[in-house]
């Protein structure tokens, strides 16, 4: 009798660790909030997107209203082209707004945070975002540090 509790309880705690390993592999992969409804698509061009990619959180004062679509490389601006769909319920961004790549969380995870303007037109779909500040990269700034420190 207690060999059997005994294996129940192993059962349960290994199933309590393959769900545990399956939540995480959502959480990293950006699986687990699909979201639902119909969304508008805006674009916008940054010169580094750093570790950006599709179905990357779009979010405005911290709140998912969207996701990264697309991305593609425009040759003739040495550009990336960065297309958002946005969830229609989100419809007040004014043709000002801005939009900037972050970083978020330990693993590092990339983002983009759109923050309204003060227009009174609103992006609709296939609008452009004019102001976008490209991705921080660490590596730049480690080598602009150290060439001051040289240049010294």
């Amino acid at each position: 009798m207690t060999r059997q509790i005994l294996e129940i309880w192993v059962g349960v705690f290994v199933a309590a660790g393959i769900a545990a390993l399956f939540m995480l592999a959502m959480k990293v992969s950006n699986l687990s909030t699909v979201s639902t409804g119909d969304t508008y698509e805006i674009t916008a061009r940054f010169d580094n997107i750093g570790g950006l990619s599709i179905r990357s959180p779009v979010k405005a004062s911290g709140v998912l209203v969207g996701r990264v679509s697309n991305i593609k490389y425009d040759k003739d601006y040495s550009v990336a082209v960065v297309t958002m769909s946005i969830q229609n319920r989100f419809d007040s961004f004014s043709i000002d707004s801005r939009a900037s790549i972050y970083t978020a969380g330990l693993l590092g995870e990339q983002y983009i945070e759109l923050v309204p303007g003060i227009e009174d037109n609103y992006l609709e779909d296939g609008s452009d975002v004019v102001m976008a500040d490209s991705a921080l990269i660490l590596e730049n700034l480690i080598g602009r540090f150290i060439s001051e420190i040289i240049s010294k």
